[in-house]
């Protein structure tokens, strides 16, 4: 027997499990897919939080400041609505639904009924209407037009204090006549017409 071509003959190749791209090779598509999606979710990553930096430095590094941390509580409110009617008063309660004003004054007007006729402007008192209300409003926040501190040098604010300090136990519906007046302004309670 002669065994000497049993070296040449041609072996069945098993098949392979993986093959290893050789060195410089191309990469298959599972490995491209995956570094795509790890590098996209990097550049998210990093985008939100430079979009984070932005926001806190815009910002003053503090979280924006809610609408009732601007009232000043030892200052006169003006509540304007959107009736055409201002209230001045103080703002206890600001929020997305109301707010409440105590304290609470408002512009009336009265004609002179003379030929020439004039328009008087007095600051009431809330409390003595007829209907005679507690000195505290809850206002449906959508009539809000806007509102404002206001200064104490300022002439609403004048009034109250002068009115203020006549009435120092407050306000008495049973004597209409009482009144006080500050440079031209009047603060009055609610039923009385003249100015002094």
């Amino acid at each position: 027997m002669d065994f000497s071509n049993r070296g040449t003959q041609p072996q069945a190749a098993a098949p392979a499990s993986h093959v290893a791209p050789a060195a410089g090779g191309k990469k298959s598509k599972t490995d491209k897919g995956l570094l795509g999606r790890i590098g996209a979710v990097v550049t998210v990553v990093l985008f939100a939080v430079l979009l984070i930096a932005l926001i806190f430095v815009v910002a003053g590094g503090n979280p924006p400041k809610s609408e009732s941390s601007y009232v000043d509580s030892s200052k006169l409110q003006a509540v304007f609505l959107s009736t055409g009617q201002v209230y001045f008063g103080n703002v206890k309660t600001l929020n997305n639904s109301y707010l409440v004003l105590t304290n609470i004054y408002y512009l009336q007007t009265s004609s002179t009924g003379t030929s020439n006729s004039s328009t008087n402007v007095s600051l009431v008192k809330l409390g003595c209407e007829l209907h005679e209300p507690y000195d505290q409003m809850i206002i449906n926040r959508a009539q809000v037009t806007f509102w404002e501190n206001l200064q104490d040098n300022g002439q609403v604010a004048k009034a109250v204090a002068s009115f203020e300090k006549s009435n120092p136990n407050g306000q008495k519906c049973a004597d209409q006549s009482t009144s006080g007046s500050t440079n031209g302004n009047t603060v009055q309670n609610a039923g009385t017409s003249t100015k002094p």
